[in-house]
């Protein structure tokens, strides 16, 4: 069965709750990872998704953080949080949800930023990329296709932002981090995207300052890692970049993958 899968951090579901709407009725996924709700999950707008045809399971406590899954395909086995997850100044964060979506397992994840290296946030970072791969470990191998994806917080290389020169020593770049990321291969999940023939990495967010969108100053930080069974069904994958022009935009663009799966 063929079937579309994407991720987008909407940085806020409320505001950007009639973009979102416009753009699952254009882009017909049938499974949306979104990250960065900034609503608890008793606002989070199930209704209004339920009459685009999604079951909606949303993890949230307000104003930051924040994730949820739709599909249309089922959605089951619900899981909130990781295994494991720390906490940040005591609160253990609405930062992970799973679920089974018909044929396949999906993880949404909003990493958090780390501020600035050595500050106590960016310690917390690594922790909590330490217990993703933990989570990513346990669920890679339990039968079904299955996929993290999210807004990692990380640009895995050097070619997946604007100008290096402009991100030493400071985060989303440092060993450290990238080192998490490449641990996912470790424990058999692989990287999604790839890079096209012609062209360079497409990036995924472009900060709202300094006209950074129409310069195309931008990091590849939202990404999709599966097991083999979910990326050797992969028959294309983009970055939906049109979601970030206009006014009202998130500062992410999703980022879709598309399926073909044996029935």
């Amino acid at each position: 069965m063929a079937l579309r899968v994407a991720t987008w951090n909407v940085n806020s579901v409320s505001t950007r709750l009639e973009r979102v709407a416009a753009w699952l009725e254009s882009a017909k996924p049938d499974v949306v990872c979104l990250q960065e709700l900034k609503v608890s999950t008793d606002e989070f707008p199930t209704a209004a998704m339920s009459e685009l045809g999604y079951e909606s399971a949303a993890h949230g406590r307000g104003r930051w953080n924040g994730v949820a899954i739709l599909s249309r395909v089922g959605l089951a086995d619900v899981v909130r949080d990781l295994p494991g997850q720390p906490d940040y100044e005591g609160v253990v964060e609405p930062r992970a949800i799973s679920a089974t979506c018909g044929p396949v397992r999906v993880c949404s994840v909003y990493v958090p930023n780390g501020r600035e290296v050595g500050h106590a946030h960016y310690v917390y970072k690594l922790r909590w990329l330490h217990a993703l791969v933990g989570a990513a470990a346990a669920e890679a191998g339990a039968g079904l296709p299955f996929a993290v994806l999210g807004d990692y917080n990380v640009a895995p290389t050097d070619d997946d932002v604007w100008d290096p020169a402009l991100f030493v020593d400071a985060t989303h770049v440092t060993p450290q981090e990238r080192a998490m990321v490449e641990a996912l291969r470790e424990v058999g999940l692989s990287e999604v995207m790839p890079r096209a023939l012609k062209h360079a990495w497409p990036f995924t967010f472009w900060d709202y300052r300094q006209l950074a969108f129409p310069k195309n100053n931008g990091m590849r930080i939202d990404l999709v890692f599966g097991n083999p069974g979910f990326t050797g069904a992969v028959t294309d994958s983009y970055v939906d970049r049109n979601e970030r022009k206009g006014a009202g935009a998130s500062d992410h663009a999703p980022v879709v993958v598309d399926l073909d799966l044996e029935s």
